[in-house]
């Protein structure tokens, strides 16, 4: 099996690289694994460096005939908005050009697309179910919702077989990451556990959807190797999450690190859009086989430590 991971010196790629490495993680031997990213990085496989925004990088991504593509290569939204033009060209315009010359392949590649939660947009206090209607309020959320669309297209035509995956919050990414307005639901799992002062821009009762990179890379896993009929009429799966306030995953910091310094300075905005997120019910994608973190212990345990 030839497989293409784009973004692979990402935050997520990088677990996923790893996990790749391991003997029998996709259940047959990878062949050839061709990793694509601005710049090569240290991860063991086929590097090929270049730029998502040039047509002609892609079309020679697409032309190795990979057999599977996780497409985890974006722009994070907070970027996308102070950059639309950038947003556009990586978010948008990039999956559209690199499905079409996979499609062109005429090899129906599997395709397991990181797309996000943010395609349901602002939600009100009470659950969302997985028929909820996307809404999306930011260019990221919109540009991720087109790319779902057309890659069920594409699926629907046999051209693809492809699975887009909605993600929640990833914890916890690097300190020194920037970019995302979710930033700190990584922050306070370092600063905890270095015993540092920080300002959380939500309060104790903000409410969020937590996953650790642990999981997210066995669903990526799992939605490369399944049968996708099980997923049918839909290929797009609303990944079951962890939902807990920061105050829950606080107290549990304290529990397992001592005294906290973390206090809270609410920025409204960032409140709204990452703080007041309801109860998401997701029976369909738990019976399909994806996993979710099963609580604030675990989901530390994970964070910190894959």
């Amino acid at each position: 099996m030839k497989v293409l991971v784009t973004g692979a010196n990402g935050f997520v790629a990088q677990g996923l690289v790893a996990a790749l490495a391991r003997p029998g993680a996709l259940g047959t031997q990878i062949e050839e694994l061709i990793l694509a990213d601005l710049t090569a990085g240290t991860a063991a496989g086929r590097w090929i460096p270049g730029d998502l925004a040039d047509p002609a990088y892609l079309a020679a991504l697409a032309a190795l005939a990979p057999d599977l593509v996780f497409h985890l290569a974006s722009i994070p939204g907070s970027l996308a908005e102070q950059r639309p033009h950038l947003g556009r060209a990586i978010n948008l315009n990039a999956p559209q050009a690199l499905f079409a010359a996979l499609a062109a392949q005429g090899n129906r590649a599997r395709v397991v697309f990181a797309s996000s939660i943010a395609v349901l947009g602002a939600l009100g206090p009470g659950p969302v179910s997985e028929d909820a209607v996307p809404a999306p309020d930011l260019s990221y959320g919109a540009h991720k919702w087109m790319t779902e669309i057309l890659l069920a297209d594409l699926t629907r035509r046999n051209e693809l077989d492809g699975i887009s995956l909605r993600l929640p919050g990833i914890v916890a990414r690097p300190p020194a990451e920037t970019g995302h307005g979710s930033a700190f639901m990584s922050q306070i799992f370092h600063r905890a556990a270095a015993r540092e002062a920080y300002a959380c821009p939500v309060s104790a009762q903000a409410t969020c959807w937590w996953m650790s990179r642990q999981v997210l890379v066995a669903n990526l896993l799992h939605a490369a190797t399944m049968d996708g009929a099980a997923l049918a009429p839909s290929r797009m799966v609303q990944l079951p999450v962890l939902h807990a306030s920061v105050g829950d995953i606080l107290a549990a910091l304290a529990e397992r690190f001592g005294a906290q310094f973390i206090t809270h300075t609410p920025d409204p905005r960032i409140e709204a859009l990452f703080g007041r997120l309801p109860p998401l019910h997701t029976p369909r994608a738990l019976a399909a086989g994806f996993l979710r973190d099963s609580d604030a212990h675990s989901l530390i345990e994970s964070a910190l430590n894959f």
